[in-house]
């Protein structure tokens, strides 16, 4: 008597319990993440009611293919253009975001009696959001046009190339106990060295390579190339060293550049649907209701703390850069959710010996349940702006709107700005 794989009957109960609890949800008129996170609750081994899955390692697979299916879709949304309109937004936002969460974070391990070491990886998880999950929750709610949602995408592109230096210092400082610049050093200049050089090659290489077979291509023939395209970054940015999802995030946006754009978008978008579905379900596995009881109280402080410093950080890094109130704000809320880099960063703490036990678990409950509220805070976004808008003194207004008009009018740089600027691109492109 044939049996079926492991694989095929976990991935079976994975889509039938998430189809009907998506359904209920949305005939609630709820966001379809949220459906997901329950559905994986339900299908995880903490739940006894329902068939669970046998056999989880198969659906990290699953997931990690989702993760890079949905940078892949955001690179095809995000292009360099508009990654380079935000540019120094996201920059300034980043810079505010990650070092203001990092020495909350430490702060707060240290005072709930985390080990030194703990404190210091649990700032970096707490500083970098989820670029997959907000930009899921966009999508779902129809806001990828807003402009808003065009700074918090490059906010979160550029934390996650944070993230990974990030992980480098901290591996350094684990093995070593202390600072290696040298090798920061060494991590930083070889991403921009990679980002540039593939970069330039793509724009260059890919938009030709699909004029050249665009006679010859149908939507499925479109679709293999585009996927292949997408794995074999995803290999080459492994093998130097960078993680899958950055990969798949550069070889989305290069093919944003060209032709075949739109077509690719449309035909990528049930493969990205299924394997984004599977990552989000299997986030909800993750949840253990026995776990978030017993560490009740570390769970709910840190919550209330990436909630609260993402919005005042997120919101004062993108007002500091010169953008309006109203999309400062907006963007501080969309940002409050601890990201999949958190789990990354947790495990590299257990596998070095350096990180308490119990850490692990309690980020991942953090950051299910930010993850469940971040469509709830976008939407809180737009009343807390009337709020303090209604309350703020006018002469702080009149300040904000001179500080943000001031700033408007340093970016329509000059003829001879936009000239240097031409050339410095041109000679750092050849130079790599």
């Amino acid at each position: 008597m044939s049996e079926v794989a492991p694989l095929i009957s976990d991935l079976a109960i994975i889509l039938i319990i998430a189809g009907i609890v998506t359904v209920i949800f949305k005939w609630l008129k709820q966001p379809v993440i949220l459906g997901y996170i329950v559905a994986g609750i339900m299908a995880g081994p903490s739940v006894s009611l329902v068939p669970t899955v046998s056999d989880p390692a198969n659906i990290k697979i699953w997931a990690d293919i989702g993760v890079i299916f949905l940078l892949f879709a955001m690179g095809l949304d995000f292009s360099f253009k508009k990654l380079i309109n935000v540019g120094i937004t996201a920059i300034v936002a980043t810079v505010t975001i990650v070092c203001g969460m990092m020495f909350i974070g430490y702060t707060a391990g240290n005072a709930m009696g985390f080990s030194h070491m703990s404190s210091i990886f649990l700032g970096g998880m707490l500083s970098i959001s989820s670029t997959a999950i907000v930009f899921k929750a966009f999508n779902d709610m129809g806001l990828l046009q807003q402009k808003f949602t065009g700074i918090v995408l490059g906010i979160l592109v550029i934390e996650d190339l944070v993230a990974v230096v990030m992980m480098v210092v901290l591996s350094t400082l684990a093995v070593g106990k202390h600072f290696e610049g040298k090798e920061m050093l060494e991590s930083i200049l070889k991403l921009a060295a990679f980002l540039i050089f593939w970069s330039a090659l793509g724009i260059y290489l890919i938009p030709t390579l699909l004029k050249k077979i665009r006679r010859f291509t149908s939507n499925e023939i479109l679709l293999i190339t585009s996927l292949g395209l997408c794995l074999g970054m995803v290999m080459i940015a492994t093998k130097a060293g960078f993680s899958a999802a950055l990969g798949a995030f550069i070889m989305g946006s290069l093919l944003a550049e060209t032709v075949e754009a739109e077509k690719i978008v449309h035909i990528v978008q049930p493969v990205k649907d299924l394997f984004a579905s599977i990552f989000f379900v299997s986030v909800g596995m993750m949840i253990d209701p026995a776990m978030m009881w017993e560490y009740a109280v570390p769970i709910l402080i840190l919550t209330l703390l990436v909630l609260s410093g993402q919005v005042l950080f997120g919101s004062f890094g993108v007002l500091l850069s010169g953008q309006p109130l109203k999309i400062a704000i907006q963007s501080g809320f969309s940002l409050t959710q601890v990201g999949e880099f958190a789990f990354i960063i947790a495990s590299l703490g257990v596998s070095l010996n350096v990180t308490d036990k119990y850490l692990y678990p309690v980020i991942v409950a953090v950051s299910v349940i930010t993850t469940f509220l971040t469509p709830y805070m976008i939407r809180l976004s737009e009343p807390a702006y009337r709020f303090i808008d209604i309350h703020m003194p006018e002469s702080l207004k009149d300040y904000l709107v001179h500080y943000t008009s001031g700033a408007m009018t340093v970016k329509h740089q000059g003829t001879w700005h936009k000239l240097i600027r031409s050339m410095l691109v041109s000679v750092t492109l050849y130079l790599v």
